[in-house]
């Protein structure tokens, strides 16, 4: 048994031991003290305590930043002389919509009823698509247009008119996936030239300069997406007359 006297020393020490450390222990991490009895309790939360929660969307959004500017000054400094040309005028070309405007007219002129259809369809979805990206998704990212290092200046002889709007998702990607999509599965004959078109626009953004690859990446799936509900509204009726009668 413990004498009443080594009772109290044994206190004493202990206080004077917590005296000593409680600066450093106040450093390490939030303690709780409570006494029972004979004992002197601390208890520390553990790492995944509410009072200390780990800022895991801020470490995505900061490693996605780095892989995209990564990526950007990969192409920036990648010298295509021969490629910038036929890229700068691709992606002038899907400027307010003009290369699907053109595309719509030419599947109505030449591609029958199911292209008329096709054409239709194809700039519903691209005004679905400009209303979710314009309207909705960028003012809510807010994220910035890409920043050209002095180390990693995007050429001259590739460079186009720098949109004030913000970068992500990218609406030219948007648009164009979004074309491809409802247009390409009304004229299935279209749909591989259509895609690859689409995505040569969307490459074409980044190469130039005005959007990071994740921008591009989210604006074709948001595109494709519109092009899909577009086509899943019209029903049946997005079929050619021989798939809308068999249509249940």
């Amino acid at each position: 048994m413990v004498s009443a006297s080594g009772i109290t020393e044994s206190w004493t020490t202990e206080e004077t031991m917590d005296m000593s450390h409680e600066t450093t222990q106040q450093q390490r991490a939030p303690h709780i003290r409570s006494r029972r009895g004979d004992e002197v309790l601390v208890m520390t939360p553990a790492p995944n305590h509410p009072s200390a929660p780990v800022p895991r969307a801020a470490n995505v959004r900061a490693e996605v930043q780095a892989i995209d500017q990564a990526v950007f000054d990969a192409v920036a400094e990648t010298p295509t002389p021969s490629l910038d040309r036929l890229l700068v005028g691709l992606s002038r070309s899907a400027d307010r919509s003009r290369l699907w405007l053109v595309t719509a007219a030419g599947l109505a002129a030449l591609g029958g009823t199911r292209g008329r259809r096709a054409a239709g369809l194809g700039l519903l979805a691209v005004g679905l698509a400009s209303a979710v990206t314009n309207l909705g998704l960028k003012p809510l990212a807010g994220r910035r247009r890409p920043v050209w290092s002095d180390s990693h200046q995007v050429s001259a002889s590739r460079r186009v008119r720098r949109p004030i709007s913000a970068s992500f998702p990218s609406g030219h990607a948007a648009s164009a996936f979004a074309f491809a999509s409802a247009a390409g599965e009304a004229a299935p004959a279209a749909w591989v030239p259509l895609h690859l078109a689409a995505t040569l626009v969307g490459y074409s953004r980044v190469h130039t300069g005005v959007h990071y690859a994740s921008d591009v990446s989210v604006g074709a799936v948001v595109g494709a997406l519109c092009g899909w509900t577009v086509r899943r509204l019209a029903g049946p009726r997005a079929a050619g007359p021989r798939e809308a009668r068999r249509a249940p």
